[in-house]
């Protein structure tokens, strides 16, 4: 497919170049404007970082990580050859890598990239009026639930295309979106055009994941489950998500397993804030406040039990339990009775002659 310029007396071809041949490099030039207009590939998205790659054992790096207005992680990945080369793959793996980002997490990162770019906006208030949130509506299991790529590329390949659809119609959605530049009276024009899924199909897609889509949202809904926990043969009646798990927990590290433990069992998600030494409450909150603050973060003591007597002290560090639990818990809660079935406790939901753990 071609431009044309249409004059008084012809249709005149403009000619296609290259990004390599008009001077553009992908990380300085295109990467640069993209992040400033990421709507230009991928529209309702805000850029929370740049160049992402905090992880272990690997040096790979997202070019451009987003959030949508759903609250789900986009990996937006720039190309500026002809094929595409293999960045489904690769950014394949970056979803993968990112899908266990916690709210908190993404408002640290995000608090970096602003940092970095010397821009003088609170992290968590901006991502928070991005999604329409407010601090109550704030839940760990809503966060996150899908990671969306976004592939912008001069051209895409045949098999790399071919592999994208079969991967779209398994419900990993990924975009292709070819950026081919054009020479114009000694200007650069982009023509910017969605490949995949073709904009005019796009709608049949949404019509066959509409059952699975309903049944994802019917999985992460709120609920006010109430649940019943005995400790050495002591109830506590009626406690909900939050404090039931917290009961757990809190029991497991006063009889020696440690907050490590723990988050190894229960691992698709954020448990502890940790500071170094025993600390009393205030102490811990201002040690917590001035490292997140150092990062470019904030804290916020109101999502933590961090109050004097719900404090964890173990292996000398202090540790507060998340307080923001939600359609999981008896998810978790299970684990970690099976794991630990000698620590004399039992949970049963409210008004339920069965026990979570049997």
């Amino acid at each position: 497919m071609a431009i044309y310029e249409i004059t008084s007396d012809k249709i005149k071809k403009i000619e296609e170049t290259s990004f390599r041949g008009a001077g553009v490099k992908e990380r300085n030039d295109l990467q640069r404007l993209l992040r400033e207009q990421i709507e230009i590939i991928s529209p309702d998205t805000l850029v929370i970082a740049e160049e992402f790659g905090e992880w272990e054992g690997s040096k790979r790096r997202i070019d451009l990580l987003g959030l949508d207005k759903k609250a789900n992680l986009v990996v937006i990945e720039l190309k500026r050859t002809e094929d595409g080369g293999y960045m489904e793959l690769q950014a394949i793996r970056y979803a993968a890598m990112v899908s266990t980002m916690t709210f908190d997490k993404a408002v640290e990162v995000y608090g970096q990239y602003l940092k970095k770019m010397e821009k003088e906006v609170g992290a968590r208030e901006t991502i928070l009026e991005f999604l329409g949130w407010d601090e109550s509506e704030i839940d760990e299991d809503q966060f996150a639930q899908d990671v969306r790529i976004v592939l912008a590329s001069a051209e895409f390949s045949k098999e790399l295309s071919t592999a994208v659809m079969w991967l779209n119609e398994r419900e990993i959605e990924i975009r292709c979106i070819r950026l081919k530049p054009y020479a114009y009276d000694e200007r650069l024009l982009l023509d910017v055009q969605q490949i995949i899924p073709l904009p005019e199909a796009e709608q049949y897609q949404v019509q066959i994941s509409e059952k699975n889509r309903k049944e994802r949202i019917a999985r992460t809904s709120r609920d006010y489950t109430k649940f019943d926990v005995s400790i050495n043969g002591q109830m506590e009646s009626q406690l909900g998500k939050n404090k039931a798990i917290f009961r757990v927990v809190f029991h497991l590290c006063q009889s020696g397993i440690s907050p490590q433990d723990i988050e190894a069992i229960i691992f698709w998600r954020r448990l502890f804030e940790v500071a170094d030494g025993d600390l009393n409450s205030q102490e811990f909150v201002e040690v917590i406040e001035t490292e997140k603050v150092k990062k470019g973060g904030s804290f916020d003591s109101k999502r933590y039990f961090c109050n004097q007597t719900d404090l964890i002290v173990f292996d000398g560090k202090t540790y507060a339990f998340s307080n923001q639990w939600g359609t999981r818990t008896k998810e978790a809660i299970n684990l970690l009775l099976n794991k630990f079935p000698d620590k004399e406790i039992t949970c049963t939901v409210s008004g339920s002659q069965f026990k979570l753990i049997r």
